[in-house]
């Protein structure tokens, strides 16, 4: 047997063992690419906001425009979540509306459809995991991916929720999302009201906002980004600012 089959076997060994113990989970270094001490360090106070939000409260609203690290800092602390016992599972999910939600165009499995969509959590969670572990931990359901459309009738126990490009959703579908947490979940929704693929009219994320109109709850906050804090590159903050 090579030797990645072995660690491949002992690695989903350890995840059945995981699940047999309640999913208490503590992953072992030797699946990580770098360290299970995952820190999340802010570049502004926007992002410090965040990362004190989502430490601090069940549901967080992330907003603004692409390249502020919305994503990024709430997929690190979902990393860092599950990494530590925290949680016991990432659900990632968001509206896919190119395809209309019913995914039956594409080919392959359920998170095959999803992938064009997930690639950029995807992406992150590579930083931390081999794909091959990745794999596995979908596998396992420890990671879940799943499209919005499937999140009706459920309830989140022990997970923290990725809930991205939510500006894509509609009322009766972020109504639906914000429902389904339950004990020791976290979730935090991001988008960007200034992309939509769907009528702006029709916008979930705006329609929240609306709703909540600035308050902050014992429950749920809302992080607000602007161009000032762009961290991607230069370029992007620029290339915004023409379609203002």
């Amino acid at each position: 047997m090579s030797r990645k089959k072995r660690k491949d076997r002992q690695f989903k060994a350890a995840i059945r063992q995981l699940q047999t113990e309640e999913l208490i989970l503590k992953l072992d270094t030797r699946y990580m690419n770098k360290t299970a001490n995952v820190t999340v360090i802010p570049k502004n106070i926007t992002q410090d906001n965040l990362i004190e939000s989502l430490e601090q409260t069940n549901i967080t609203f992330a907003v603004g425009p692409a390249g502020t690290g919305k994503t990024y800092i709430a997929t690190k602390k979902a990393i860092q979540a599950l990494t530590t016992g925290t949680v016991s599972k990432i659900i990632v999910t968001r509206p896919a509306v190119s395809v209309d939600e019913q995914h039956g165009f594409l080919p392959g499995t359920l998170q095959e459809k999803m992938a064009p969509w997930t690639r950029p959590i995807i992406d992150i969670l590579e930083e931390h995991f081999t794909p091959s572990h990745i794999e596995n931990m979908i596998e396992a359901n420890i990671i879940e991916i799943a499209p919005l459309a499937y999140m009706r009738g459920r309830t989140f126990k022990n997970a923290f929720i990725l809930a991205d490009e939510m500006q894509n959703a509609t009322p009766e579908q972020m109504k639906m999302l914000l429902t389904r947490i339950g004990p020791n979940s976290q979730l935090v929704v991001t988008g960007d009201l200034a992309q939509h693929d769907r009528g702006f009219s029709d916008n979930g994320l705006k329609d929240f906002l609306k709703r909540i109109d600035g308050q902050e709850t014992d429950y749920i906050r809302t992080i607000y980004f602007s161009a000032k804090d762009i961290e991607r590159h230069p370029a992007v903050a620029e290339v915004l600012s023409y379609y203002e």
